[in-house]
C-alpha cells in the first residue's frame, strides 16, 4: 500500500533525523513515532517541532517531548470505510495501520489509496476471445490495450485505489502471457496469484482453485470490462444490506416507437402509454459474495455464476443488485473494442 518505513521513527531517534526525514515526505510530512516492535505512541509534524521550538525545547530535547499523543488510526480487518470518508473529509493526507497489539503494519496514503475495502478478488481471464479474433490469436483478450494499458489492468488498478491487496488471475488461453506481464504483482505493491482450470469450470467454478482466501468477503469479476463503478459504495451497500450475494447491474433501455395499450382479461383498455421507454438491468460480470457461498459451488465441475445465484434464491438467502450510474462497457465484439479506444479519451478509469 505505501513505503511504509519513510513514515516512522523511532522514539529514541534525534530531532534532526525527524526533520530529515520529513522534508523528504513532501505532499504528504507527517511521521508516526514507534517504540520497539513498531508501537505506535505518536505523531510528529512540521508544525509539532516548530510549536516544541517555541516552548524552549531544543534539538538535543527528546522526540517524545514534540509529538502528538494518541494520534488517529485505522484496525487491520475492520470495515473502516465509512471512518475513511469522515477522515478525508477533515483532510487528513495519511494514516496508521495498525494490528491488534498495536502494531504500525502499514499507512494509508489518500495520495494513492482513497479507501480500504477488506476483501480479496477474483478476476476471470481464461476466456479466448473468439469473437475478437485476429486480435486474440496471440494475445489473450485481458491483455489487448485499450489506450495506453491493457483492459484488465485498469480493473486492477482500480482495485488496488481501494485498497485491495490480494488478487487471484483466474486464467487459461496464452496464460503465460498474463503471468510474464503481472508477475507476482510486486511492482504495483501486490499479491498477484494464478490458478488454472485443468477444463472448463464455467463462470465461477474455478473460483474454488484459489486455495486460501485472507478476507470472508470476495469480489469477482470479469476482466474484459471498462468501468469505473463506486467499488467502495459497491462494497457499502452489500454489507449494509447483510446480503449473500451482491450482483452489480447496467441498466438497458428499450423504446416502443408506439402507443402500447394495456388491458385486461377482457380484453377491455385499462390505460394507454404512449411510446413508452422500458429500463430493465442485466448482469454486469462484478459480484461481491460472502466466502461461505462458495460451499454451494461444485468441486471439480462446470458451474456459471447464474447457477450460483439461482442456488442462492432457492436457499432464500439473499441476493441484491447494485445498479452501476457510471461508465461500463463489455469489450466481446470488435465494435466494443473500436468503442473502448474513443471512450478512454475522454473517461477517467
Amino acid at each position: 500500500m505505501s513505503d511504509l518505513n519513510k513514515y516512522l521513527i523511532n522514539n529514541d531517534q534525534t530531532v534532526r533525523e525527524a526533520l530529515i526525514k520529513l522534508d523528504k515526505l513532501g505532499s504528504s510530512p507527517i511521521l508516526f513515532v514507534v517504540k520497539e516492535e513498531n508501537i505506535l505512541i505518536g505523531a510528529l509534524t512540521d508544525g509539532d517541532l516548530r510549536r516544541g521550538f517555541i516552548r524552549g525545547l531544543g534539538f538535543e530535547d527528546a522526540l517524545i517531548s514534540f509529538l502528538q499523543p494518541n494520534p488517529k488510526y485505522l484496525l487491520e480487518n475492520e470495515d473502516n470505510i465509512d471512518a475513511i470518508e469522515l477522515y478525508k473529509k477533515n483532510h487528513f493526507k495519511v494514516l496508521p495501520i495498525l494490528n491488534k497489539k498495536g502494531q504500525i503494519i502499514d499507512v494509508l496514503n489518500f495520495d494513492k489509496i482513497s479507501t480500504i475495502i477488506n476483501a480479496d478478488a477474483v478476476l476471470m481471464a481464461g476466456g479466448e476471445g473468439k469473437r475478437l479474433r485476429p486480435l486474440t490469436e496471440s494475445t489473450p483478450k485481458p491483455l489487448l490495450k485499450v489506450g495506453e494499458k491493457p483492459i484488465i489492468e485498469y480493473n486492477i488498478d482500480r482495485l488496488k485505489n481501494v485498497g485491495i491487496k490480494n488478487i487471484h488471475l483466474s486464467v487459461n488461453y496464452l496464460a503465460e502471457q498474463l503471468e510474464e506481464y503481472f508477475g507476482d504483482g510486486e511492482s504495483k505493491s501486490l499479491k498477484i496469484k494464478y490458478v488454472k482450470e485443468d477444463k472448463p469450470l464455467g463462470t465461477i467454478g474455478s473460483v474454488l482453485l484459489v486455495d486460501h482466501f485472507d478476507h470472508e468477503d470476495i469480489i469477482v469479476m470479469n476482466s474484459d470490462l471498462l468501468t469505473n463503478i463506486d467499488f467502495a459504495d459497491f462494497f457499502r451497500v452489500f454489507k449494509d444490506s447483510n446480503a449473500s450475494m451482491a450482483v452489480a447491474a447496467t441498466s438497458y433501455h428499450v423504446d416502443v416507437p408506439y402507443a402500447v395499450l394495456e388491458v385486461n382479461d377482457n380484453n377491455s383498455v385499462k390505460s394507454l402509454k404512449e411510446k413508452p421507454r422500458y429500463t430493465y438491468y442485466s448482469n454486469a460480470g462484478i459480484y461481491i459474495l460472502k466466502k461461505e457461498v462458495l460451499k454451494m459451488i461444485p468441486q471439480n465441475k462446470f458451474f456459471d455464476i447464474t447457477d450460483l445465484m439461482d442456488k442462492i434464491i432457492e436457499m432464500n438467502l439473499k441476493l441484491i443488485t447494485y445498479p452501476i450510474n457510471g461508465y461500463w462497457l463489455d469489450i466481446g465484439k470488435p465494435e466494443d473494442f473500436k468503442k473502448a479506444q474513443e471512450d478512454i479519451k475522454h473517461i477517467k478509469l
